[in-house]
């Protein structure tokens, strides 16, 4: 009976702490459990998320969470150090370079990588995944390896090859990182909270614009702009696509540097 009590007194008090932010449709549960301290939460974890990720150079961050520090497509690395995790997205030598991920990789760093990266460095151990496949690390992070790929630009980087991007859940936060892709349907079959998507429009996106559409397709909350500056794409696109996202995603365009 207590228990019973209990509950109903903890939901009455819950609906009247949530009610000033549902309007009037108080017989919405989904209205009355939409806090805004709930959702201030949510916005601290990822802000400081996006705090933590650094851009080194193209596709390359370094994402430190509490208990791992993560490197997606090293290259450009300046300074030793260890990784938890590495994730390679496809085979081509702006992203796999076997040379940097030397000087990141420790004798308990984790690769995660296609089939067609193989690294044979000191520290080796590798783990392929296909997209759609997943994998865990200590209960902490989650790694899941969706599809990244062209749909004009098919000579670049083909469905077939089984490229991908990646999927992060670390601290309680989604990190998307798209690799090497168009603007793909798949896009729309999953969230995150923050995208950290390709601008060049040689080889990744058709415009600026695709990037823009893509942030919004995978319902991010933030996003930060790669792959330009480089071989491809301008420092102009990257404030083109916050100008193309004001009043839908917050965009945080990184500085470059270890």
């Amino acid at each position: 009976m207590k228990n019973i009590l209990f509950f109903i007194t903890f939901t009455i008090l819950l609906a009247g702490s949530c009610k000033k932010d549902s309007g009037s449709d108080t017989t919405s549960v989904t209205s009355e459990l939409k806090c805004k301290s709930l959702d201030k939460f949510k916005w601290k974890s990822i802000n400081e998320m996006v705090d933590n990720i650094h851009w080194i150079q193209q596709s390359c961050f370094r994402i430190e969470g509490a208990k791992c520090k993560i490197y997606t497509d090293p290259l450009s690395i300046t300074q030793t150090d260890v990784a938890n995790l590495i994730l390679i997205t496809h085979s081509h030598g702006d992203h796999f370079s076997p040379a940097d991920i030397d000087k990141i990789a420790g004798p308990n760093t984790i690769i995660i990588a296609p089939a067609d990266c193989n690294y044979t460095g000191k520290y080796a151990k590798r783990i392929v995944l296909l997209p759609g496949e997943e994998y865990t690390l200590n209960h902490h992070v989650k790694i899941k390896a969706v599809p990244a790929y062209n749909i004009t630009k098919t000579d670049f980087h083909p469905k077939s090859n089984n490229w991908v991007g990646y999927l992060i859940t670390i601290n309680g936060v989604t990190v998307y990182h798209a690799g090497d892709t168009e603007r793909i349907p798949e896009m729309k079959n999953f969230t995150c909270d923050i995208a950290m998507l390709p601008l060049g429009q040689v080889y990744t996106m058709n415009s600026v614009a695709d990037a823009a559409e893509s942030a919004k397709d995978v319902k991010a909350k933030v996003a930060i702009p790669m792959h330009f500056d480089l071989y491809e794409g301008t420092v102009e696109d990257a404030t083109t696509f916050k100008n193309l996202l004001e009043g839908s995603v917050k965009v945080v365009i990184k500085t470059r540097g270890q």
